[in-house]
């Protein structure tokens, strides 16, 4: 990524699969990019494998001074469908809390940090659906939507998940 000193950003659409050659061509034409990622667990096969996705598919945010001339060979970088834009004249940038506050969240690498409220062995509810109001114990934390469990269920020990919106930490 490369510093400036203007805090204005923007949403661009990517075409499919140009996240990568998006970010290439921003930034050699010296435009700051942000991809946020968040770590993720896919089962295939039975195996549990980690992957890295992003966590706005088909978006990158980019930085630029939209007072000074240049910014719409954006539209035309390689990977980069458009700049989402109300006007286009003069597009209108994010807030800045709310990308100071995404930014916050990630750590250098712009990977999503997992929610700090939560810990392996943390006493939690389930909160809704068929196991609502169960009390469990968090046995592992695959990604950073889902929390792992082990439960009795008629006699036996299951390992099952839930997403994060759905339970609550207790104590």
């Amino acid at each position: 990524m490369i510093e400036e000193t203007y805090t204005d950003w923007f949403v661009a659409q990517l075409r499919p699969q140009g996240l990568s050659r998006a970010v290439t061509h921003l930034e050699r034409q010296e435009f700051e990019t942000f991809a946020p990622m968040f770590n993720a667990s896919t089962l295939r096969g039975g195996i549990r494998h980690a992957a890295r996705k992003p966590l706005f598919p088909g978006y990158i945010f980019v930085r630029f001074d939209p007072n000074r001339t240049g910014w719409t060979a954006i539209n035309s970088t390689r990977g980069v469908a458009r700049l989402v834009l109300n006007d286009p004249r003069k597009p209108v940038h994010l807030p800045p809390a709310l990308m100071a506050g995404l930014m916050a969240r990630c750590d250098a690498n712009g990977v999503l940090l997992p929610p700090e409220e939560l810990a392996i062995g943390d006493k939690i509810r389930v909160l809704a659906g068929p196991f609502a109001e169960l009390v469990t114990t968090i046995e592992s934390l695959p990604d950073q939507e889902r929390i792992s469990v082990l439960i009795d269920l008629m006699g036996r020990k299951v390992r099952t998940s839930f997403p994060r919106s759905q339970i609550a930490r207790l104590g």
